[in-house]
């Protein structure tokens, strides 16, 4: 059994607190869920830790090979690792995997990660067909001997923050409202590619981002970024669509920083997307498109200006 050999490898030094759960985005609710699960290992002088998994389930369950994510696995864990978890574990979510029951799953993790509770939602269900709801997790909990505590969901505006909520908001090009419900900026990252070079030509070089294919990516625009390059801040803008105005059509990530000038080919890149300006435009003439980028440029400084960053 997959599950089973991936859970035999960790060996925890000490008892655990679990919470469980694909937590794409790590957004507020998750952060609540995590704060409670971190204060409650600390007190208890248990390990806290989070089981997540990859892929998600809905592309096992619902065959959804197209799924596209809120982070990847290294940003989730990282996120995760930010949040004061102490051990993050990752399994591969398989058919094997979702036929598990309730039982049998909580069986594997009190053998493998000696887990003594765990932290869920309220809406929380594990095992096949999703049985294992607060109810019945707190009916095998008495049985056999761990906790669950259920941690209220989180609300803004009167919505409740999922990932889906965000995803939608995302999809949307609503970005303060991303922003607001994850409770930091979305972000996107990669290593910067060679380009066409017409970025230098118009007087304001750009870098090619290649981002993940599993990453979502907000609609096609111009959005006003921060970018951090080993950690430093940069002023930036950010381009997602085609270059319109040169009649291609890949879709490309491509970033302005605004007082950077050396070479950045090969280098990791991480932008954070602040707010979206306008769409992406077709201009008619080379002139067109390099006034409207001077004027992105001032109208993103502005913004920026006003936030800072440490």
């Amino acid at each position: 059994m997959q599950v089973e050999e991936e859970l035999a490898k960790l060996s925890p030094g000490k008892e655990t607190l679990l919470a469980i759960g694909v937590f794409d985005g790590v957004h507020l609710g998750h952060k609540r869920l995590l704060s409670r699960l971190t204060e409650l290992a600390r007190r208890e002088g248990l390990l806290s830790g989070v089981v997540t998994f990859h892929p998600h389930p809905r592309e096992v369950l619902l065959h959804a090979p197209d799924l596209v994510y809120l982070t990847t696995i290294d940003e989730k864990v990282d996120l995760l690792r930010k949040e004061g978890v102490e051990a993050v574990i990752t399994l591969s979510f398989t058919p094997e995997l979702a036929q598990l029951t309730a039982r049998s799953f909580v069986t594997l993790l009190q053998k493998h990660l000696r887990m003594r509770g765990m932290v869920v939602g309220p809406d929380f269900a594990l095992g096949r067909g999703r049985q294992g709801d607060v109810d019945t997790l707190r009916t095998l909990g008495q049985e056999l001997d761990f906790s669950v505590t259920v941690i209220p969901e989180v609300k803004i505006n009167g919505d409740v923050i999922s990932s889906t909520t965000i995803r939608n908001a995302l999809t949307a090009g609503d970005m303060k409202q991303v922003n607001r419900l994850l409770g930091r900026a979305y972000s996107l990252q990669g290593e910067v590619t060679t380009g066409a070079g017409r970025g230098a030509g118009l007087g304001f070089p750009t870098a090619n981002l290649t981002v993940d294919p599993r990453k979502t990516l907000p609609p096609e625009g111009v959005y006003v970024t921060w970018a951090y390059l080993d950690g430093q801040p940069y002023q930036s803008m950010t381009n997602i669509g085609r270059r319109l105005t040169f009649g291609e059509n890949e879709l490309i990530v491509e970033v302005l920083l605004m007082d950077y000038k050396d070479n950045l080919y090969g280098r990791r890149l991480k932008i954070d997307i602040i707010e979206r300006l306008r769409d992406e435009k077709r201009f008619n003439t080379v002139d067109e498109l390099k006034k409207q980028i001077a004027a992105d440029v001032e109208q993103g400084k502005a913004i920026l200006s006003m936030q800072g960053r440490e």
